[in-house]
């Protein structure tokens, strides 16, 4: 059980591969952080972080909530989030708060990369990597597989690298029967991580940073973040140093607990004028579902998706009219 610290924000970032649950104090601080698998169940990993979340903090108040990330919309509804957001605009708030100057933000998950230019606090652009395997984290979890290495031991091997291998990173598939040739000439096997490191990195910059300006600060976030031998790569290519935050694999609900509290703060649920749409952690055990039609009214044939609280229907969305998600 943590310390109870009343007036929490909580953020919440729902991505294919992970779920990541955050609780802010006032100052912005972490009080206590969930990573967990979406393990292709969005529904039963958000309830288990919840329950989680609970058992570490339940005697928490909940000022509001955020929701992030490719099922923010199912997020937010079952949860009751007051703040809905996109997760380039939660990597960027998160970002931010702990780096005020940073300029640009690489975000590499388990199936997508991301990259956020700023200037002056704002975020100008940004690219996002969702088609090749070659450009995320996947890239180095088939690898460290195949070498029978723990990928938690992946950035140790790669720093003890004396003579990286050149290993083709354009596609996951020529990489690894490149990586298999290395092999069959004589590399050692912390030449060859090391190599896949700079690989990842060359594909990254070529694909996702393709035609940006990435000046320094530079901040890398998400959970390849953890291989140093990524760090590594990243700072041998772009000649700064990169900045790891403490909080790395969780920055996107971070941000979206952020966003959370700026919503507070701006609309009066700090006085009580307000009360925020949070329904509490008892969520964790209500009956949730999903659903899903083809709507057949016009030539858009949309998917519509529905979120059901036992027989209710709780939120809707998918509709390019909005006849279905504004009824």
């Amino acid at each position: 059980m943590v310390n109870i610290v009343r007036g929490c924000y909580l953020g919440i970032d729902v991505g294919s591969v992970s779920t990541k649950l955050v609780l802010l104090d006032g100052g912005g601080n972490v009080i206590h952080s969930i990573y967990r698998r979406t393990a292709g169940a969005p529904i039963a990993a958000v309830q288990a972080g919840m329950r989680e979340l609970r058992a570490a903090a339940g005697g928490a108040e909940v000022v509001a909530a955020g929701a992030t990330g490719s099922a923010r919309q199912l997020t937010g509804a079952m949860v009751g989030a007051d703040v809905v957001k996109n997760e380039i605009t939660a990597q960027a708030i998160g970002a931010l708060h702990v780096v005020p100057d940073v300029r640009t933000v690489m975000e590499i998950g388990g199936q997508d990369s991301k990259m956020i230019i700023l200037r002056d606090g704002v975020a100008v652009d940004f690219a996002m990597n969702s088609v090749c395997a070659a450009g995320t984290g996947s890239f180095l979890d088939q690898q460290a597989a195949r070498l029978g290495i723990p990928i938690e031991e992946f950035g140790a091997y790669a720093l003890r690298s004396t003579r990286p291998a050149r290993i083709a990173g354009r596609c996951g598939v020529f990489a690894e029967s490149d990586m298999v040739h290395k092999q069959q000439l004589g590399y050692s096997r912390e030449d060859i991580i090391a190599g896949l490191c700079e690989a990842l990195v060359r594909n990254y910059l070529n694909n996702v940073g393709k035609a940006k300006e990435i000046l320094p600060p530079v901040v890398l976030q998400g959970g390849v973040a953890a291989n140093e031998g990524m760090k590594a790569a990243f700072e041998k290519a772009l000649g700064c140093r990169v900045i790891v935050p403490a909080h790395f694999e969780v920055m996107g609900a971070v941000g979206a607990a952020l966003l959370a509290q700026d919503y507070a703060e701006k609309n009066g649920l700090l006085t009580g004028r307000r009360r925020s749409k949070f329904k509490g952690f008892a969520i964790a055990d209500l009956d949730y579902r999903g659903s899903s039609f083809i709507c057949e009214d016009c030539s858009n044939l949309c998917e519509v998706v529905r979120i059901h609280e036992g027989e209710e229907v709780l939120a809707t969305w998918g509709d390019r009219c909005s006849k279905w998600s504004q009824s």
